[in-house]
């Protein structure tokens, strides 16, 4: 963050100072005191469980509603004076703002792209889960005077936000992934994700550049919504890909193709779907004004860099263990057991799936669990463990497909699935590991491979 005194930050935000006016913030913003940023702002933020001044004790300065045992800035509400203070620092630095949105993606692709950038230049990009009215101002609160690049990944609940997240850090590229059946309880249709996904294309100046998925009709669509240039990417788009190959843990390799000029290069991540990941992110990264060969080049020495998406292991009896815990919609659903599949094809051992709940589907949640269950046992899976009530369904689906000769296994929680697969797992096996963010699978995952030394 930019050094600011208490006094310079109450003017920004409309704020009354208690304690000493000249105290200096240098480090970043914070709403978690487990995690503080060193002579950083402590936001105190009033939940439906748990009020932020409560912790505030210690902390270098405070943003919050009522003062505090620490030098605090006052105002009506934090969260609406945390976002006038990221418009503020990103006015401040200037840096080419590139916002990201989709239904499923947004974090694959926002880490290929920070990746890519920060081979041009200082790039800040957001982290975890920081994509709504307090994550996108603290992404962009990490800001510094040689900022050059930041990259904020934005997430919908409803019509409207993301319009509002525009306005605390208005992007000059931005992207939309795809529009699926994520929060489809919320919003009602997919129609009514693509209006609020939109709004991060509407909202570029025309001088911009909207990167869309041609792949996408929803999102194809949304060109019309924009002044700005289109640049589209998918197999039908101007930056598309092709020749697909996958090696034995199913990390990709293709061509990358962009007005003629075709560059071949290998990811280190499992899964096909990590392809149109890193096509977006090219399109995103050919936008800022990078070039295809850079591009490509930095797309192929790109790591995780995120927990729990595809993360791939290997314990030291030769067992791999997918972990893929961190969130789930039918679409990964779907990708991570098609990854799933081709690694286990590679190796003498079984496939073995422990899936979680999907939520936030809505009324045809049952039916989507009930089909991933069928895609598992089509796809060959030998062992589905079910985790959780709703997670059932995915059981009963694989049942249901005439001629699978694989088992289901039903747990009521995840201790109970990781005690099955831990007694019943072979070296030669690959475990997937895969629900949405609050079945915490990733401790399935953790419990396999605190057996033997993992290696990457």
């Amino acid at each position: 963050m930019i050094a600011m005194t208490l006094h310079q930050l109450a003017d920004v935000v409309g704020g009354t100072v208690h304690g000493d006016p000249a105290t200096h913030v240098t480090g970043g913003a914070y709403v978690d005191t487990r995690s503080p940023e060193p002579h950083g702002l402590f936001v105190a933020v009033v939940g439906e469980h748990v009020d932020g001044h409560d912790y505030a004790a210690g902390a270098h300065a405070v943003l919050g509603s009522r003062p505090t045992g620490s030098p605090t800035v006052v105002v009506d509400d934090p969260v609406t004076a945390l976002g006038r203070l990221a418009r503020h620092v990103v006015d401040t630095v200037d840096p080419l703002v590139v916002a990201i949105t989709g239904s499923q993606g947004k974090t694959g692709t926002k880490d290929y792209l920070a990746h890519v950038l920060s081979g041009a230049g200082p790039t800040v990009a957001t982290r975890g889960n920081h994509n709504n009215e307090i994550g996108v101002p603290l992404t962009a609160l990490a800001t510094t005077t040689d900022t050059r690049y930041l990259v904020v990944e934005m997430g919908a609940r409803g019509v409207g936000h993301v319009d509002y997240l525009c306005t605390l850090a208005p992007p000059r590229v931005a992207g939309v992934l795809n529009v699926g059946t994520a929060h489809l309880s919320e919003f009602g249709s997919r129609e009514r994700i693509a209006l609020a996904k939109g709004e991060i294309v509407a909202t570029l100046p025309a001088d911009g550049t909207a990167v869309l998925n041609a792949d996408d009709e929803l999102v194809a669509a949304m060109a019309e919504r924009t002044a700005a240039r289109v640049l589209t990417f998918g197999r039908q788009g101007a930056v598309r890909w092709d020749d697909v190959r996958l090696d034995d843990l199913g990390r990709p390799s293709f061509v990358l193709d962009h007005d003629g000029e075709r560059h071949r290069l290998t990811l280190t991540q499992s899964g096909a779907h990590q392809v149109a990941n890193a096509a977006a992110a090219a399109a995103l990264a050919l936008a800022a004004g990078l070039d295809l060969g850079t591009v490509a080049e930095r797309l192929a020495t790109a790591r995780p860099a995120s927990r729990w998406r595809m993360e791939l292991q290997e314990r030291a009896d030769g067992l791999v263990v997918v972990n893929d815990a961190y969130n789930a919609n039918p679409a990964s659903m779907a990708a991570a057991i098609e990854t799933l599949a081709g690694i286990a094809g590679r190796r003498p051992g079984r496939c073995i799936a422990v899936l979680g709940e999907m939520l936030e589907l809505g009324p045809e949640s049952a039916q989507a669990h009930r089909e991933i269950g069928r895609l598992a046992a089509g796809a060959g899976i030998d062992v589905v463990v079910t985790v959780g009530a709703q997670a059932a369904l995915i059981a009963q689906g694989a049942s249901d497909v005439a001629g699978w000769r694989g088992r289901t296994v039903v747990a009521a929680g995840r201790d109970a699935a990781l005690t099955w697969v831990r007694d019943n797992v072979a070296a030669e096996d690959v475990v997937l590991v895969k629900a949405s963010r609050g079945a915490a699978l990733e401790h399935v995952a953790d419990g396999l491979l605190s057996e033997g030394e993992a290696s990457r």
